[in-house]
């Protein structure tokens, strides 16, 4: 293995029910009303991929831009200053660049909310990829994300490990050929990641830095 590639939001940054609060908002604003913790049951797919649980096809072929664009602008205006990083992230990446691994992220947020959460985790300096909703067609579960990823760290999929928490993440993997470890801080059951394909499952970043070296992740 030569290359780890993150999810960021609910895996490393604890943003999960301030997404799934900002797009009830925004669902609301357009007259649509939903259930906080249905649409916290999608976090993890892109806007695409969420939207036409709640919305009929022919109003996300009509209005889905405006209604993601609203969605985005109130997420950096109301909820962004509130995400935090869970605890352990920077020293679990210098573990992993200590081991000699590269790092990727790939996310189904947009690229400037990707540049964003690097600063919000101290992170950039150990990151050499990454990618966003910017570089798929399509966003988790399809894998074009990680396959985008994989270019980018030109790497074969047999060379790298995704760390996700969602169900979707470790879809979207297993579609790119990618092993997922699954992490549990953001909310999702643990069988619900086993049933998606998981290889392992830690409680967060600190765990899996605590449990490195019996890891998927340890180099052997």
């Amino acid at each position: 293995m030569q290359a780890v590639i993150f999810d960021i939001d609910g895996t490393l940054l604890d943003s999960v029910d301030l997404h799934a609060q900002a797009w009830v908002a925004a669902f609301r604003h357009f007259g649509v009303e939903t259930e906080e913790k249905a649409v916290r049951s999608q976090i993890g797919k892109g806007g695409d991929e969420l939207m036409p649980v709640f919305l009929p096809a022919e109003r996300v072929e009509r209005e889905g831009e405006t209604i993601e664009g609203y969605r985005s602008d109130l997420f950096k205006r109301d909820y962004l200053d509130r995400v935090k990083p869970f605890p352990g992230v920077r020293a679990l990446f210098e573990r992993i660049r200590a081991e000699g691994l590269t790092i990727a992220l790939a996310s189904s947020g947009k690229g400037p909310e990707v540049e964003h959460y690097q600063e919000i985790l101290g992170i950039a300096d150990l990151v050499a990829v990454a990618t966003s909703s910017d570089d798929a067609e399509r966003s988790k579960p399809h894998p074009d994300i990680f396959e985008a990823a994989l270019k980018k760290l030109a790497l074969p999929a047999g060379k790298a490990v995704v760390v996700g928490d969602t169900p979707y993440d470790a879809q979207a993997a297993g579609k790119a050929g990618l092993a997922t470890v699954g992490v549990l801080c953001g909310g999702f059951p643990e069988a619900d990641l086993s049933r998606a394909g998981c290889i392992a499952i830690y409680r967060d970043p600190q765990d899996l830095l605590d449990g490195f070296d019996a890891s998927p992740l340890a180099r052997r």
